[in-house]
Parts: structure tokens; C-alpha cells; sequence
């Protein structure tokens, strides 16, 4: 039996109302829609596989431009690399800066947001670092948490403030707000992009360079800016009542938010699919893989992978 007739069944009383059976209708498509869309961005028969499970807390992954990803575990200050031809992880380095999120720049530098000084660092492929972001305005940045890049070479940073019991430093707030930054190509100084949000935390932009999405990990939302052609952000808005950690993006402008597994919402703000994982929390994602059509999961003591349909952007 389709769905009207299992409609015309229900309503076929005296007290029939057409306008609550066509609702019934609309709705039915509608979850139809979003069941297909569901279905048709996972490859057939998948779910997600653990890796490894030995890890203290898994953060900050990025993909290389072979398809490699790197990840990190924070609280024992290293970086691995999951090898996407062999499955292999390896030790990159064990003085990551206790790095949370990540991304690589055109250069193919792993820029990353080291939280144990509150820095923003960048590693060669031999592991080795520098400190691309020490201050804003002559202070330490709270707790530089994630990065994304534009194609320009810009770098889009949060700064929310999340107490970490490794801090040699002050506990304080160094800064009076949780904020978002902007680094110019070639420049050493951050410019504040928004001081009015909530602990912002995941982030991340559309591979146009015409939207960046920012969750709010307080106010429990993803906001949505406008990137205007001198880097500026305007009409900001939100896009999901719903907070994450990490975000990633694919080539339908589909938004991964994380935390309660890995939920997915298409370009129009509409929830389409959710992935449950067996973790306590689900703390990042990012696609990985020869084509990028490798979901890639840090969550809690475990690394997942998740085979898709769509693909990942750059």
C-alpha cells in the first residue's frame, strides 16, 4: 500500500479533511526526500569501522593532498598519520604542542592549533615546527581550538576558552572574549573577525570561499557568514539549532557536525542523516582517502572510517 492510500484508508470517515491528508501527503514526500538523500551520500552496505581504540582523546584530523590523515591525541601531545594506501597509522610527532584542530595550506604545511601555549604552529612532513600565532593585542589567545582555510591562503581561527588541566600557564581567560580571528596571507597579526560569540569551536568554509559555518558550542548553534572579497564576514545567521565540535564539508555543500555521533544537514539547513558511533563523544571529522570519499572519525579513544558516495572538498 503507497502512502495515499494508506492516507485515504485513515481519513475515509464522514470527517474526512482534505487539508490534513494532503499535509499528510507533503510530509510524506518530504521524509521520503530525506530518507533518499540519506541513503544516497553513504556507499551501499557501510557503516563506520574503528581503526584503533588506543588513544586518550582524538582530535583535529586533516587530509593531505594524497589522502592521508593526520590526527591528533591531545592529552598525549602527538600527531598520527593514517595512511590511506596501507591502512597504517604512524607516530608523526610526539611534540604536537597539544594540538586540537587542524588543516593543511596550499603549501602543504599541517597548520595547527596548539592549545599547550595557546599557539597556532605549522609542521613540515618531517614533523618539524614553528609558531606562526603567539598574541592577540600583546595577550595570549585563549585556547586556539580550530582553523580553516580559504583558498587565498587565509586563515579563519576560533578562540573559545576551555580550561585544560595540562596548562603550565596562568588557567585564567586571557582574553575578555571568546573570539573569531582572521589571519592575512603573509601577515603575523590576527584580526577579530566577531567577539560576540558563545564559545565558538568547529569551523569551517564552503571551497567557493563564499560561506563560513562556526559552531557555538554554548549557544548550541552553527552560524552561517557571508565572506565578503576583503576577507570581512556579514550577514551572519544561524543555519542549524544544533552545537558541534569539529565540522567538514563535501561536494554537495553538505555540513558534518559532530558530538552525538556525526549528524549531517544539507546546504539548505535541513537535517538529512545521522551516524551513531559508539563513543562517549564524537570530537571531529574530515574526509580522507585517494578520492576523498573516506569519512574520517576522532572520537573519544577511537578513529573510524566511514566509506561515502560524495567526496570532500579542498
Amino acid at each position: 500500500m503507497d502512502f495515499i492510500e494508506f492516507a485515504r484508508s485513515r481519513f475515509s470517515c464522514k470527517k474526512f479533511d482534505s487539508r490534513l491528508f494532503w499535509a499528510c501527503t507533503i510530509l510524506g514526500v518530504m521524509t521520503a526526500c530525506a530518507q533518499a538523500q540519506s541513503n544516497d551520500i553513504v556507499a551501499e552496505g557501510e557503516s563506520p569501522v574503528r581503526l584503533s581504540d588506543s588513544y586518550s582523546f582524538t582530535e583535529g584530523p586533516a587530509a593531505d593532498t594524497r589522502g592521508d590523515v593526520f590526527f591528533t591525541d591531545q592529552p598525549n601531545n602527538r600527531i598520527y598519520r593514517w595512511d590511506c594506501e596501507s591502512g597504517k597509522i604512524t607516530l608523526f610527532t610526539d611534540q604536537s604542542g597539544r594540538s586540537n584542530g587542524m588543516y593543511f595550506d596550499a603549501q602543504g604545511n599541517l597548520i595547527a592549533c596548539a592549545d599547550m601555549d595557546n599557539q597556532l604552529w605549522s609542521f613540515d612532513m618531517k614533523g618539524h615546527s614553528r609558531i606562526l600565532i603567539t598574541d592577540f593585542g600583546g595577550k595570549l589567545l585563549n585556547g586556539p581550538n580550530d582553523v580553516w582555510i580559504s583558498k587565498d591562503g587565509g586563515y579563519y581561527l576560533t578562540d573559545p576558552y576551555f580550561k585544560r588541566d595540562y596548562w603550565t600557564r596562568s588557567p585564567e581567560r586571557q582574553q575578555p572574549v571568546e573570539g573569531l580571528y582572521y589571519l592575512a596571507p603573509g601577515s603575523k597579526q590576527l584580526t577579530m573577525l566577531d567577539s560576540t560569540l558563545n564559545q565558538p569551536n568547529g569551523i569551517v568554509g564552503t571551497p567557493d570561499g563564499k560561506h563560513l559555518y562556526v559552531a557555538e558550542a554554548k549557544a548550541n548553534r552553527i552560524l552561517k557568514y557571508d565572506i565578503q572579497p576583503d576577507d570581512c564576514l556579514t550577514n551572519r545567521q544561524v543555519f542549524a539549532d544544533m552545537g558541534s565540535d569539529g565540522m567538514t564539508i563535501d561536494d554537495r555543500g553538505n555540513i558534518y557536525l559532530t558530538g552525538d555521533g556525526v549528524t549531517v544537514f544539507d546546504k539548505d539547513g535541513h537535517k538529512i542523516t545521522h551516524f551513531p558511533i559508539p563513543e562517549d563523544w564524537t570530537a571531529n571529522v574530515c574526509f580522507g582517502g585517494k578520492e576523498r570519499d573516506i569519512l574520517f572519525i576522532t572520537a573519544s579513544k577511537s578513529v573510524y572510517t566511514l566509506k561515502m558516495l560524495v567526496h570532500g572538498v579542498k
